[in-house]
């Protein structure tokens, strides 16, 4: 199981997530740097925890701004591989940012204009592309309009159903909250019904233990900021067991 550090970005910085309520994300304050900039950040994820594949949210993206083309640049020139969410509303976008680079696309339910858009990323880039189920408080996040689903299980089953060989469970109001994702069941169910499928959780992960939960449900990827960034997980915490 890979941990894959997450960089939230908003105005040039990068900022603690807390619950979804973005409009209260500030720079983040870390044990691991005493720069918020989104190059230090990662170099200390690189060189202090040994964690160079990154997952940033560009949130400005994600509001409605364009994507931050050349912070993502930078970023993979210290050698980092990224997972990028850059408010996916179509496929053109998705265009854009394999023309940068980015080795992996993901495509929000809270912004993507529909399965039919889904559809059209898997069939481009099936291998890039993750799904990612956005939850708040266990329940859908985004527009459901031509999903023909109203439960977390039912929309991914449809995500899977249209091509998307990765999916990424993330339920926002757990960010940065330190309870736990929530959300084994969830990727357990996933992983027994999908075996083909890569599963990725997120949100709320606490220390070790949360870890080894998520990794006996099967789930291949996990992505955690504020345990890493408060030292609740440390470098002898990410080594296998």
């Amino acid at each position: 199981m890979r941990i894959v550090p997450v960089l939230d970005l908003k105005g040039g910085d990068v900022v603690r997530g807390v619950g979804g309520r973005r409009e209260e994300y500030r720079p983040v304050i870390s044990q691991l740097t005493d720069s918020s900039a989104p190059a230090a950040v990662a170099t200390a994820f690189r060189d202090q925890l040994g964690l160079s594949e990154l997952y940033v949210a560009d949130l400005d993206a994600i509001g409605g701004a364009g994507p931050a083309l050349d912070t993502y640049a930078a970023l993979r020139a210290l050698g980092c591989v990224l997972w990028v969410d850059a408010g996916l509303r179509d496929a053109g976008l998705a265009d854009v940012l394999v023309a940068a680079g980015v080795e992996t696309i993901v495509a929000g339910l809270e912004t993507l204009a529909g399965p039919r858009e889904l559809s059209r990323l898997c069939e481009r880039y099936a291998e890039r592309v993750v799904f990612s189920l956005d939850l708040k408080e266990g329940r859908p996040l985004g527009n459901l309009y031509g999903w023909d689903a109203e439960s977390a299980w039912e929309v991914a089953s449809r995500a899977v159903a249209l091509g998307a060989r990765r999916v990424l469970v993330l339920d926002l109001s757990r960010v940065g909250g330190g309870e736990g994702t929530g959300t084994e069941e969830l990727c357990r169910r996933l992983v027994e019904a999908y075996p083909g499928v890569e599963a990725a959780a997120g949100g709320g992960v606490r220390g070790r233990d949360d870890l080894r939960r998520l990794q006996a449900c099967g789930v291949g990827a996990v992505l955690v900021a504020s345990a890493l960034h408060d030292g609740r997980l440390t470098r002898a915490d990410l080594a296998p067991a």
